[in-house]
């Protein structure tokens, strides 16, 4: 499994930048998505940004990670690691609305 970090640009050389995330300070390649301006969130895979998400991204993507280490350090109640997904109704996409499934 591969998970994205969510990394912060404090300074950027052309396509590298330095960012500030779980675990310090790393060098990212920015080929992906180009230069970005320090204070730009980045979603980070293995050292390579592959999308530039904003703040409130960031903070519920950290959050669940939190949530993951809970989980793995036995707790059980990880509701607020995951706030966003609980107490509320699941709903569909739009371009699924109105689609009737196709069951054999």
């Amino acid at each position: 499994m591969c998970l994205g970090l969510p990394m912060q640009v404090i300074e950027c050389n052309g396509y590298v930048a330095l960012c500030q995330g779980r675990g310090g300070r790393r060098q990212i390649d920015l080929a992906l998505v180009g230069e970005q301006p320090p204070g730009t969130w980045l979603l980070a895979f293995i050292d390579a940004a592959r999308e530039v998400i904003d703040a409130d991204s960031a903070t519920r993507i950290n959050a669940a990670l939190d949530g993951l280490e809970a989980v793995m350090a036995g707790e059980t109640d990880i509701s607020a690691h995951f706030a966003d997904l609980f107490d509320r109704t699941p709903e569909l996409p739009p371009h699924l609305r109105g689609v009737t499934p196709c069951i054999p």
